[in-house]
């Protein structure tokens, strides 16, 4: 399979061309990164070997690292080269690769975030009823859904923009390939396309964030029937996934709901959204989840001391 048009790659700006400034965040940036897989990778081994974190919650959480640790993967190490190195070019193919693996994970992610949203609507406002609806299987398959939604969402993102024309000069200010930036480079008018892309996009991402809106906004009106002890358990419980949920949507939000056009803010929201993004979920729901944090320590002084033994 052909695309149309004789561009063979691109060359992308990067964050800045200052080389002092360069190295700070290629050091900075590799910090956060190093940080993103160790704590990513402690929560899902944490969830998958401890016997007390066996709920849905959980098992999404890893779900949710997983998909964090190959998000983030797919951009950053190659924003890290870009500013040690150089090497601003990327081909064609290694555009689209990129684009296609962002969109797959973050939109899997987005998916997910509702799916965590429905496991908490069930554990708080259903609990008698919570193991028979959130049973292994249908956790499975609420995954699976996750999975394929941002599978399609990706798959259109990058059919779209395959087969347009693009023309000189092939560059554009930016450190990864995303919807927007390439459109500017396309010799056609592009109106139904950004139409199209928003769709994809701003609307996924604005109909989730109303739906997540709603969904805790009817589980914090029902913890009024909780006992004191049951509503500050379930409002720590909350309180992460709202923290999550506000950190990663409001940036989505503006960067897709609106005209197919790239602004000077864009690249800062970028780094948001694929450097520190990924580290904030295991920040956040570590901190909050007092389970979580004892089953690490527990794991942790476990390894100690079977290590000196």
């Amino acid at each position: 399979m052909e695309s149309r048009n004789n561009v063979t790659y691109f060359v992308l700006l990067g964050l800045t061309q200052n080389p002092k400034e360069q190295k700070v965040l290629s050091v900075l940036f590799l910090f956060i990164y190093l940080l993103t897989l160790v704590g990513n990778l402690l929560i899902i081994v944490t969830i998958a070997v401890s016997e007390t974190l066996n709920s849905p919650m959980y098992f999404f959480l890893a779900s949710l690292s997983c998909m964090d640790v190959t998000y983030s993967t797919s951009v950053t190490p190659r924003l890290i080269s870009e500013l040690l190195f150089g090497g601003k070019n990327i081909s064609f193919n290694s555009c689209l690769t990129q684009l296609f693996a962002e969109h797959l994970f973050a939109g899997s992610g987005v998916f997910l975030l509702l799916v965590m949203a429905y496991d908490r609507y069930v554990a708080i406002c259903k609990p008698l009823h919570y193991l028979v609806i959130m049973r292994q299987r249908v956790c499975v398959v609420l995954l699976m859904v996750s999975w394929v939604g941002g599978f399609l969402h990706s798959v259109i993102q990058l059919s779209t923009v395959y087969w347009l024309p693009f023309c000189a000069p092939n560059v554009f200010d930016q450190y990864m390939c995303d919807m927007y930036p390439l459109l500017e480079l396309v010799c056609t008018d592009t109106y139904v396309i950004g139409i199209l892309v928003l769709a994809n996009g701003g609307l996924i991402c604005t109909i989730v964030f109303l739906l997540l809106l709603v969904s805790y906004g009817v589980i914090l009106h029902s913890l009024k029937n909780l006992s004191q002890e049951g509503r500050g358990k379930a409002l720590q419980t909350c309180g992460s996934h709202i923290t999550v949920v506000v950190c990663f949507f409001v940036p989505c939000i503006f960067m897709y709901v609106r005209p197919a056009k790239t602004f000077s803010v864009d690249k800062l929201l970028s780094v948001f959204f694929t450097v520190l993004t990924p580290i904030l979920n295991p920040l956040i729901y570590s901190l909050r989840s007092s389970e979580l944090t004892h089953a690490m320590k527990k794991l942790w002084r476990r390894n100690i001391i079977s290590h000196i033994k």
